[in-house]
């Protein structure tokens, strides 16, 4: 391993220039510190630096240059292609740096990079805002932003980089520089979707919305035989829908307990779950066509505090489990489509897995492509295959399955994938061209401009140079 050739004199001088820890193989903290969300990821780092604030990380940056080792950014360690930790190398581990701070003047909040979602949610709901961020409460916010970041907000506020108003960013020579739309305003457009090879982000900030305390939640359980049917018919609704309506369908099986019926409980079913966060008492007219679309198994739709609603998938994705996810983006959900989904569906090989049709569009297709580093906004619909297992012995087959779908499926994409759910990030030069677009040159060049040494490479792996 690489420890063996770092000098100790070097690994102390730099445990005594941070305010926060550095942990090593055979310390006590070291297999706690090195684990993340996804379980199927068991890596072992040389160094992991938990930096209290940016004066941290820029020591951290400085020592793997010198030590000439790769870099792996932990926000809140969700990443399902599990870069947030390498082998070998130093994690730069951001989890400590989760204060959030509410300007109600501005309608912003500065965030520290490595916040989970759900203390975000905290702090701007007792102002009656929220951020546009993920579905999953655990969810750390340097990730889901720097890649796009969809969530229940989507269609009315965008992705979670559209609401990005400015970073801080220690760069590749150990220097902390603002990116906003005076300073740096090249590398605010790349972070905006563009993914974390071009900085440690320590903080972001945020624009505000006004939403909640409560929304109209939407969760319509159908038989798995109906899944056809539903998806037709999500198929024709959700373009149309207005803004304020995000859901999405999933083939799934039905929870253990209320509101499902006893005899349904485990099989298999088509869920279709979303939010309205427009006035209260239109949700339930507004959502009924995607409630009534035929008989439903049951129906647990209805008002519900906004922090709640951010907390209704965090049981079903728990720290540990095995999970393996990839997506492609669709400008239709044609015939062809909805039948390999069900198909997909139907042979899932675990309960826990999931195929998934998510609604895009609104606020966030209205936003010209070359706008920000994301570039497929006019993609109507997110298809995402998820093989989630807690079996290690079942990884094989689990990502078998998931690769053999999403490739039949790729015939039908308009090209790229969302990096949140992009598999391991396999395919190279070539996935990055198509989840790009025409962004992908622009992006290079940022690259080249804040990190031509390529020393954040462990990310994306985008190239330097021309």
């Amino acid at each position: 391993m690489t420890t063996g050739r770092l000098r100790p004199e070097k690994v102390e001088a730099l445990r005594k220039g941070l305010r926060g820890p550095i942990i090593q193989p055979g310390e006590e903290a070291y297999d706690g510190a090195r684990r993340i969300w996804n379980g199927m990821i068991d890596r072992h780092p040389a160094v992991i630096a938990r930096c209290n604030g940016s004066a941290d990380v820029m020591a951290a940056v400085r020592f793997a240059r010198e030590q000439r080792l790769p870099i792996a950014v932990r926000c809140g360690g969700h990443n399902v292609a599990g870069n947030s930790v390498c082998d070998d190398g130093l994690v730069i581990d951001l989890a400590s740096m989760r204060e959030v701070r509410v300007d109600p003047s501005r309608s912003v909040v500065r965030v520290g990079a490595g916040a989970l979602l759900g203390d975000i949610d905290h702090e701007v709901q007792a102002f009656g805002r929220a951020v546009p961020v993920g579905a999953v409460s655990e969810t750390g916010i340097g990730g889901l932003a720097l890649h796009g970041g969809l969530g229940f907000l989507t269609r009315k506020y965008g992705l979670t980089a559209d609401n990005l108003v400015s970073a801080d960013v220690v760069t590749a020579d150990g220097t902390l520089i603002t990116a906003d739309a005076k300073n740096h305003p090249d590398l605010l457009w790349a972070l905006k979707g563009g993914g974390g090879n071009f900085g440690v982000v320590t903080s972001f900030e945020f624009q505000l919305h006004p939403v909640g305390p409560e929304v109209y939640l939407l969760l319509t359980f159908y038989p798995a035989a109906e899944a056809q049917k539903v998806l037709a018919f999500f198929r024709s609704f959700m373009p149309e829908a207005p803004d304020e309506l995000m859901a999405i369908a999933i083939y799934w099986n039905a929870p253990e307990g209320e509101p499902v019926p006893e005899k349904h409980r485990g099989a298999p079913v088509m869920v279709v779950v979303g939010c309205w966060c427009g006035p209260l008492d239109e949700g339930e007219r507004t959502t009924q066509p995607l409630r009534r679309i035929a008989t439903p198994i049951a129906d647990a739709s209805g008002p519900m505090a906004y922090l709640e609603m951010q907390r209704v998938f965090d049981a079903d994705y728990p720290k540990g489990l095995r999970y393996y996810w990839k997506s492609l983006y669709l400008n239709d959900l044609s015939d062809d489509v909805i039948r390999l989904a069900c198909e997909a569906g139907a042979e899932r090989p675990t309960p826990l897995s999931t195929v998934e049709v998510w609604a895009l569009g609104g606020a966030m297709g209205r936003v010209r492509p070359e706008a920000t580093a994301f570039y497929h906004r006019q993609a109507r619909f997110l298809f995402t295959i998820e093989a989630n297992a807690k079996d290690p012995a079942t990884d094989e087959a689990n990502i078998a399955w998931v690769r053999r779908r999403h490739d039949e499926a790729t015939r039908f994409s308009r090209g790229g994938t969302y990096f949140n759910f992009g598999g391991f990030w396999e395919g190279g030069e070539q996935m990055l061209a198509q989840s790009f677009g025409t962004n992908y040159p622009r992006i290079r060049e940022v690259k080249t401009k804040y990190d031509p040494d390529n020393v954040f490479y462990y990310n994306l792996r985008i190239p330097t140079g021309q």
